[in-house]
C-alpha cells in the first residue's frame, strides 16, 4: 500500500529531474550557438575585413537572432591578433567556442569541446591571391569610375536615402551601396567604418555565387546540373535522394524536408556541425521537383556534390578562388568553410561590395567576363527563368536568382541575388545596370530592394537640367 502511494511521487520526481537535466542541456547548447556566433562573426570582421571588436558588437553583433542576442552580449570574447582566433567561454565543464582564421579560406570554427589544438588540423588554402589592384576595372582597381548617363544629382539622392531615412523602409541599416552603368561605378557610398575594400557577410549571396560556381564547373564538363547530384550518402541502393538533380537543389525543389521554414541551419553556421553531418540526412516530403521550399540545406548540397564529383580535396578547397572569384578580379572574398573543408555557400561568404558589382557585372553579361565566358552559354538565361514550382510573394525564383518581374517600377528582365541583414546584388540587363546594397539589418527590418531600384533607374534614366 506505502510502494502504491509512494510511486506516482517517485515517477513525478524522476520526470522533474529529467526535466531539469533536458532543460540544463538545451541551456549549455544555446550558449554554446551564441558562443560560435559571436566566435566567428568577430573572427571573419576583424580577420577578413579589418574591423575593430567594438564596431562589431555596435553593429554585426545587435538586431540578430533573439533567442542568442543575450547570451551573444553577456558571453566574453578572447582575441588573438598574432594567432587570427577568437574564442568565447560558454560553460565551465567544456573548452571555449573557438573560430581561426586561415589564408583565403578566412574562418572556421571548432566543434563544441574541441580544444585549440584543434586548430592545426583545420584545411588550408595558402596560395596568396593574385595583385590585380593597379590592373583597369572591373578586374582591378584602375579607373573604376565614370559620370553617370542621367541626371547626377537625382542619383546621389537616390543613393543618399538609402542612409538612414525611411525612404525605403524603416529601421533598417545601410553600409554601403554601389551603382554601375554600362560597367562602371556610377555612384558609390558607404556608412562610416565601411568602404569600397571592407567585406561583410554576404549572407545568402552566396547562394547565387554557389550558382555560378556549378555553372564553372559545368563548363569545364566536370559536372552536369541535369543529371541526380553525386552527392555521396545518398548511394546506398533504394535511397530515393538519388534522384534529386543539381538543378533542383539550385532552384530549392529538391523535396527535401527540414526543421524550419527556410531552414534555419544554426547547428551548421554557428554549431560547429559539418556540412556532411547537417546537410545530408534529411528525408523527402515530396517528390523532387514539385516544390518549392527555400532552404539553406539545397545551397550547401550542391557545393558537397560539386565537391564528390571530382574527389579531390585540394581542388575542391581552391576552386571558388581559382575558378571564379580571382577570375573575375574578387580578391577581397572569402569563402568559408566547416572544420572539415565543407564550404558553407550558403551563407558564410565575406566579400565587399566592388567585388559583387564584378559578379554581377558577370551576371548582367550573360556568363562572360573581360572576353572570356566563364559561364555556359544560356547558363544566365536559364538561371533567371522559372522552372516548376515558384515562391508565393514579391519575387519569383530562378536557379539560386531571385526575379523581380512581379514588382512595381522594375523592368521585367531585373533579377538578384538576396541575402539576410540587407544584402543585394541587382541586375538590370536591358538598363546596363549593376546595384549592390550591403547592410546589417536588424532582425524584422527590411530594406526594400524594389523601391530602391525604381529611384536609381528613374535618375539614370532622367535628363539633367
Amino acid at each position: 500500500m506505502r510502494l502504491a502511494l509512494l510511486l506516482p511521487l517517485l515517477l513525478a520526481t524522476t520526470s522533474a529531474t529529467a526535466q531539469t537535466v533536458i532543460e540544463r542541456e538545451q541551456a549549455v547548447h544555446g550558449r554554446a550557438i551564441a558562443a560560435g556566433y559571436k566566435a566567428l562573426t568577430l573572427c571573419s570582421a576583424l580577420f577578413n575585413a579589418g574591423r575593430t571588436p567594438a564596431q562589431v558588437e555596435a553593429l554585426e553583433l545587435v538586431g540578430i537572432y533573439p533567442e542568442y542576442e543575450a547570451d551573444v552580449h553577456a558571453l566574453a570574447a578572447g582575441i588573438d591578433a598574432d594567432a587570427r582566433t577568437v574564442s568565447v567561454a560558454f560553460d565551465d565543464a567544456l573548452p571555449p567556442r573557438i573560430a581561426a582564421w586561415r589564408p583565403n579560406l578566412g574562418c572556421a570554427q571548432l566543434p563544441i569541446g574541441a580544444p585549440a589544438e584543434a586548430i592545426a588540423t583545420l584545411p588550408r588554402f595558402d596560395t596568396v591571391s593574385p595583385d590585380l589592384d593597379a590592373k583597369p576595372w572591373p578586374l582591378g582597381e584602375r579607373d573604376a569610375t565614370a559620370a553617370a548617363r542621367g541626371d547626377a544629382a537625382k542619383l546621389e539622392a537616390a543613393v543618399a536615402a538609402a542612409f538612414d531615412t525611411p525612404a525605403y523602409g524603416e529601421g533598417h541599416a545601410t553600409t554601403g551601396v554601389l551603382v554601375l552603368q554600362d560597367g562602371h561605378i556610377v555612384a558609390e557610398r558607404y556608412r562610416d567604418g565601411f568602404g569600397p575594400h571592407t567585406a561583410q557577410r554576404t549572407w545568402s549571396v552566396a547562394k547565387s555565387l554557389t550558382g555560378a560556381l556549378i555553372g564553372v564547373a559545368q563548363q569545364a564538363g566536370e559536372l552536369d546540373a541535369a543529371k541526380p547530384a553525386p552527392v555521396p550518402e545518398w548511394q546506398a541502393p533504394g535511397d530515393p535522394r538519388r534522384a534529386i538533380t543539381v538543378d533542383q537543389l539550385l532552384r530549392m525543389s529538391s523535396g527535401l524536408h527540414s526543421d524550419t521554414a527556410g531552414n534555419r541551419t544554426d547547428a551548421l553556421y554557428f554549431g560547429g556541425v559539418t556540412v556532411a553531418e547537417s546537410a545530408t540526412g534529411w528525408p523527402l516530403v515530396h517528390a523532387p521537383g514539385t516544390h518549392f521550399r527555400y532552404a539553406n540545406n539545397d545551397s550547401v548540397l550542391a557545393v558537397h556534390a560539386l565537391r564528390a564529383a571530382t574527389d579531390d580535396a585540394a581542388r575542391a578547397l581552391s576552386r571558388p578562388y581559382t575558378d571564379l572569384f580571382w577570375p573575375l578580379g574578387m580578391t577581397r572574398t572569402h569563402a568559408e568553410t566547416d572544420w572539415r573543408g565543407g564550404f558553407v555557400l550558403s551563407s558564410q561568404v565575406w566579400s565587399t561590395a566592388r567585388d559583387l558589382a564584378r559578379f554581377g557585372l558577370l551576371l548582367q553579361q550573360g556568363g562572360v567576363f573581360e572576353g572570356r565566358r566563364l559561364l555556359p552559354d544560356g547558363w544566365v538565361r536559364a538561371a533567371i527563368t522559372p522552372s516548376g514550382p515558384q515562391p508565393e510573394g514579391d519575387f519569383g525564383y530562378g536557379a539560386t536568382l531571385w526575379l523581380m518581374q512581379r514588382t512595381d517600377g522594375v523592368p521585367a528582365d531585373a533579377f538578384a541575388a538576396m541575402g539576410n541583414r540587407g544584402q543585394y546584388v541587382i541586375v538590370v540587363p536591358s538598363r546596363g545596370v549593376v546595384l549592390v546594397r550591403r547592410g546589417e539589418d536588424p532582425t524584422g527590418k527590411r530594406f526594400d530592394p524594389a523601391a530602391f531600384t525604381a529611384a536609381v533607374l528613374a535618375s539614370l534614366e532622367a535628363t539633367a537640367r
